[in-house]
């Protein structure tokens, strides 16, 4: 099959889908590089002529870039995030943007202003979020591969729910330049895919460094020749807290099966305590909400965006601008946000929740010098009903308990399928040293056996 062919029959396997995984499609710019490749015939590049989605919170130049939001509905970026510089680079051909919770802020795709992705196992219940749209779409097979970005678990939390690989990686070793920002100090641009060897590859392209991001150390790639079933001999870490209250008996059954089956491959295990780890949750919704009213503020219709009819005062317009364009759920995050930061507060709930991750990091600092590896529930129950949470904010929030820790440290963690529970799928997520995500890889890839690659 030609690549023109391919990419025709991964359109026609996204136009009949009923998952509501894209916003945007790329079909005529895909197919005109299609056609240029087949033209060319064999040439260079790491993923010459492989089809991939992009979360929307991704910009791309030319591409409609929504964040899910009515406030960027028509927004068209002038350029292109430095992920993509590297994927066009390397022949990927970018078939469209994935549906996503609207600005990255949620756990199941329900906050989407396009509405919500459904999971393929069961369309009733939901992708996880805020990366859902791309793992839905790698799930059913409408996409090989696909970016998502990852500040509380917006990776793995999806991976986890549609049965995929996701790995959210080391706080500086992918550029954010182009990442529309929901919180700086927290988020990372990942990869998704089937399979390890899917994963590897495009962490290989994306890791490239850039000079204009300047937390960004990047990465000579490697990852996939280096990629090697090993798990002999590693020392597994499995913290108690991770398995606590409301993770559900079926997951952490699945999670501990895949503990042993580890053991039975020569690694060993040790239950460990991280007490810190209690307090991650609030930690990181302050932090997060904190950077987000920042963030957000740019969005006032001036410039570019939503525009409405001007009031003739600034203060009006910009507040009828904010009120129609964001969601109810980014208003509440940019509220909570702004209080948290207010004078007479900040001190109070800003600064301590900043104490506590570095109390946090320092945890997790310790339990990683004892153990080269951190095994845990990616998260504490399979994917909930459509609705059952998204008018909840507070159970909404809960559901990211065995996730967030990892953001507010900045470590590598990646997320694989462990099993089913009544046809849902559950995850696993390894959690390893900084820059070790080879190290993560290769312990995911000896567990999930050896598979093809895409």
């Amino acid at each position: 099959m030609n690549c023109l062919e391919e990419i025709e029959r991964t359109f026609e396997r996204i136009e009949e889908s009923d998952l509501n995984t894209f916003i945007t499609l790329n079909k005529e710019r895909a197919i005109e590089q299609a056609e240029m490749i087949d033209r060319e015939g064999d040439g260079e590049g790491r993923l010459r002529g492989v089809p991939v989605a992009i979360k929307d919170a991704i910009t791309t130049k030319g591409i409609v870039t929504t964040c899910a939001s009515h406030i960027l509905e028509d927004y068209i970026p002038p350029y292109n995030a430095h992920v993509i510089e590297c994927l066009l680079s390397e022949g990927a051909i970018i078939v469209g943007k994935t549906n996503m919770d609207e600005f990255s802020m949620g756990t199941s795709t329900e906050t989407s202003y396009f509405g919500p992705t459904l999971n393929p196992h069961d369309r009733t219940r939901v992708p996880g979020g805020s990366s859902g749209g791309s793992a839905a779409a790698v799930a059913a097979g409408e996409v090989p591969l696909a970016l998502g970005s990852d500040t509380g678990g917006s990776i793995r939390c999806p991976a986890s729910f549609c049965g995929v690989v996701g790995l959210k990686t080391t706080y500086g070793l992918v550029s954010r330049y182009g990442l529309i920002a929901y919180a700086n100090s927290l988020e990372q641009i990942g990869p998704i895919a089937r399979t390890v060897p899917g994963v590897a590859r495009l962490l290989d392209v994306i890791s490239k460094p850039d000079a204009r991001d300047s937390t960004q150390l990047g990465s000579e790639g490697g990852y996939l020749d280096n990629l090697t079933p090993t798990i002999e001999g590693l020392r597994i870490g499995v913290p108690a807290e991770f398995f606590g209250e409301g993770v559900d008996p079926a997951v952490s059954k699945a999670v501990w099966d895949m503990i042993h089956t580890a053991e039975a491959e020569g690694a060993t295990y040790t239950e460990i305590s991280m007490p810190s780890v209690e307090y991650s949750l609030a930690a990181y919704y302050i932090i997060a909400m904190s950077e987000a009213s920042s963030n957000l503020a740019r969005f006032d219709g001036m410039r570019y965006g939503l525009r409405l009819e001007d009031t003739g005062n600034w203060h009006d317009t910009f507040s009828m601008i904010r009120a129609e364009g964001f969601g109810e759920e980014v208003k509440r995050r940019i509220l909570l946000g702004t209080y948290a930061l207010s004078a007479g507060y900040y001190g109070k709930y800003y600064l301590k929740a900043l104490k506590v991750r570095r109390m946090i990091k320092e945890e997790f600092d310790r339990a990683l010098k004892d153990f080269d590896l951190l095994f845990a529930p990616t998260m504490p129950f399979t994917a909930f009903k459509l609705g059952e949470k998204v008018n909840d904010p507070l159970s909404l929030y809960l559901a990211d308990i065995n996730t967030v820790a990892v953001n507010l440290a900045g470590l590598p963690s990646i997320s694989i399928p462990a099993g089913y529970s009544e046809g849902l799928p559950i995850g696993l997520q390894i959690i390893g040293r900084y820059f070790e995500e080879q190290r993560i890889m290769n312990a995911a890839y000896a567990l999930l056996g050896d598979v093809e690659d895409e």
